[in-house]
C-alpha cells in the first residue's frame, strides 16, 4: 500500500507543477497582449497548447494512481478521492488533502486566467477588425454565431482600389 500512496503523492505533485506552469504561461501571454508583443502572443499560444497536453498527461497519471490506491484499500477502482482518503494511514491524510486542495485551487486560477486571456484576445481581434474596416471603408458586422464564432461579412468587400479611390 505504501507504494500506491507514494505513487499518488507523486502524481498529485506533478499535476500541481503542471498547473503552476500553465498559470505562468497564461501570465506571459497576458503580458504579451498588454504590451502588444504579437510574436510573444503567438509563441505563448503554442507554449500554452504544449502545456495543456502535459496537464492532460498528468491528469491521466493521477487518475491511474487514484484507481490503484482505491484497489489497494479494497474499494472499486472508480471510487472518489473522498472515499479513499479516510481509509489511508492517518499520517498521510493531511499531505494528500493539501495536495488535492492545492490542485483544485490552482485549477480554478488557471480557468479564470484562461477566461481573462480569451476575453482580452477577443477584444484585441475585434478592435483590429474595426480598424481594418474603417481603413478600407468596409462595414464588417460584429455578429456572432451560436457557438461564439464571428460570422462572415454579408456584403462583398471592396477592392483596395475602390476603397482608396
Amino acid at each position: 500500500m505504501k507504494e500506491s500512496i507514494q505513487d499518488l503523492i507523486e502524481a498529485l505533485r506533478y499535476e500541481l507543477q503542471q498547473y503552476g506552469e500553465m498559470l505562468a504561461r497564461l501570465d506571459q501571454q497576458q503580458d504579451s497582449v498588454l504590451h502588444r508583443n504579437s510574436v510573444g502572443v503567438l509563441s505563448g499560444t503554442a507554449a500554452i497548447e504544449e502545456q495543456a497536453a502535459l496537464i492532460d498527461s498528468a491528469r491521466v497519471d493521477r487518475e491511474r494512481a487514484c484507481r490503484s490506491m482505491a484497489m489497494a484499500v479494497g474499494l472499486l477502482a472508480a471510487s472518489s478521492f473522498e472515499e479513499i482518503l479516510p481509509l489511508l494511514p492517518a499520517d498521510y491524510r493531511p499531505l494528500l488533502r493539501a495536495l488535492v486542495d492545492e490542485n483544485n485551487e490552482l485549477l480554478v486560477r488557471v480557468r479564470n486566467r484562461s477566461r481573462q486571456n480569451h476575453l482580452l484576445l477577443t477584444r484585441t481581434v475585434d478592435l483590429m477588425q474595426r480598424m481594418l474596416g474603417s481603413l478600407f471603408s468596409v462595414k464588417m458586422p460584429t455578429t456572432y454565431s451560436g457557438d461564439g464564432a464571428l460570422m462572415a461579412a454579408t456584403g462583398a468587400p471592396r477592392s483596395m482600389y475602390e476603397a482608396v479611390g
